[in-house]
This record gives structure tokens, sequence and C-alpha cells, in this order.
């Protein structure tokens, strides 16, 4: 877990990668990471509760992204 006075520094050689990419192509891997962040929470949480259905399992994975705001 991070510490709330931590900031976490991006290695210098991914720092020069990305700067090789588009903006278009950092987008690209920033969304990608986001929906892979997003399934993988999805089935975490459908494995604590096999109960619930999709569309309550998709609310609740909203709301955690969100921080609660969803």
């Amino acid at each position: 877990m991070l510490e709330s006075d931590r900031i976490e520094i991006i290695d210098d050689i991914m720092t020069d990668i990305l700067k090789q990419k588009t903006p278009y192509e950092r987008l690209q891997i920033a969304f990608g990471l986001w929906r892979s962040a997003r399934h993988q929470l999805f089935y975490y949480i459908s494995s604590f509760h096999p109960e619930w259905d999709e569309k309550k399992v998709l609310k609740e994975v909203a709301r955690r992204i969100s921080h609660g705001a969803a």
C-alpha cells in the first residue's frame, strides 16, 4: 500500500518510451490500463458476491473506481 506522503516516480526508461508515443498512443495505453483494472475489479467483486447479478456488480465497480461518487 502506498503511503500518503510518498510519490511514485516513473522509471527513466519508461519515461523515454512514453515520450516517443503520440498523445493518441498514450491515451490508448491509459485506457487499456483502466479497462484492465475495471475487468479485474469486476471479477474480484463477482468472486466475493456470486449471488449478485451483473448490474449490481457493475454498480459496485463504478462506485469503487469513482471513490464513491457514482
